[in-house]
């Protein structure tokens, strides 16, 4: 999807639209829930999306889409009973069962910063599941929220998960690892890539042990400091992590990744209040990306 940059007119966003194509409705359109009404369905979509790829205030968005406030409830209702979520699984169970998805997958993170709307959430979550920090922390650029995700061999999200600015790669890796579920027409849904590859900020034993207890092949470099402890302790060192060079210059997939979701300028700045509804705006970029 092509887009120039939208210009304000009246307190009005006023540029291109960010409609779904007809081929990518006639794959979203029969996942979604059939409490939603049928001649709202994809206007309330196309809304959702208009508002995370160009990043208008509510408040803003063009009349054609009806009353923000009901598109910004229906968003709000699919991120708590967990529809978004639901459509973004089935269209990765669908990838899946053509073979178009690839299990080497690559884990990363991105560092959003949080606008000013996104404060003055009450401190304790009001949905279920919701962190009380709404995983806004602060770093070195100020008040900021942490994208962890994984991305497969054509730069598709099958996970995310949010946490505050100043958290590590290494403490949510095992967390990423958890949301990747793809459901099968037969047996249980697979949750298990081949090969994960990662950067050197996810080279701990923890994680290695994590990924050897599941059969899982890992494609880590060694920081240079762990590699000088190794030598200082000699035999009792052990033997150095095996390391594919080659396979891991596929990695630069999650990097493309995150790319494409950061030209979504809702999500490269978070101004939503909760890590709820902020997942839940990932959730329909990762629908636009898996139903291209």
């Amino acid at each position: 999807m092509v887009s120039a940059r939208p210009f304000r007119l009246d307190h009005r966003i006023v540029g291109p639209d960010v409609p779904s194509t007809d081929a990518q409705w006639a794959r979203i359109e029969p996942l979604l829930p059939d409490r939603t009404p049928v001649r709202d369905r994809r206007t309330v979509i196309d809304a959702i999306a208009f508002k995370f790829q160009t990043g208008p205030q509510w408040v803003h968005l063009p009349e054609k889409y009806g009353n923000w406030r009901g598109v910004c409830n229906r968003l709000r209702i699919w991120a708590i009973d967990g529809a978004r979520e639901s459509v973004f699984t089935a269209l990765m169970a669908q990838a899946d069962a053509h073979e178009d998805l690839d299990w080497t997958v690559s884990v990363d993170s991105t560092t959003v910063r949080a606008h000013q709307h996104a404060a003055g959430a009450r401190k304790k979550g009001s949905f279920a599941g919701e962190p009380d920090d709404h995983a806004i922390g602060r770093s070195r650029g100020g008040l900021t929220t942490e994208i962890h995700l994984a991305a497969d061999a054509r730069c598709r999200p099958p996970a995310f998960v949010l946490t505050a600015g100043q958290a590590g790669d290494a403490p949510a890796f095992t967390d990423v690892m958890a949301c990747l579920r793809v459901p099968r027409r037969r047996g249980r849904p697979r949750t298990k890539p081949d090969v994960v590859l990662a950067d050197k900020a996810h080279s701990s034993r923890a994680i290695r042990e994590h990924l050897r207890r599941r059969g899982i092949r890992a494609v880590i470099p060694v920081p240079a400091d762990q590699h000088g402890h190794r030598l200082r302790r000699g035999s009792r060192g052990g033997r150095p992590p095996a390391f594919d060079r080659e396979a891991h210059k596929q990695r630069s997939t999650v990097e493309r990744c995150i790319n494409r979701l950061k030209q979504w300028r809702g999500i490269a700045t978070r101004c939503e209040k909760t890590a709820t509804i902020c997942l839940a705006g990932l959730h329909i970029a990762g629908i636009f990306l898996w139903s291209a």
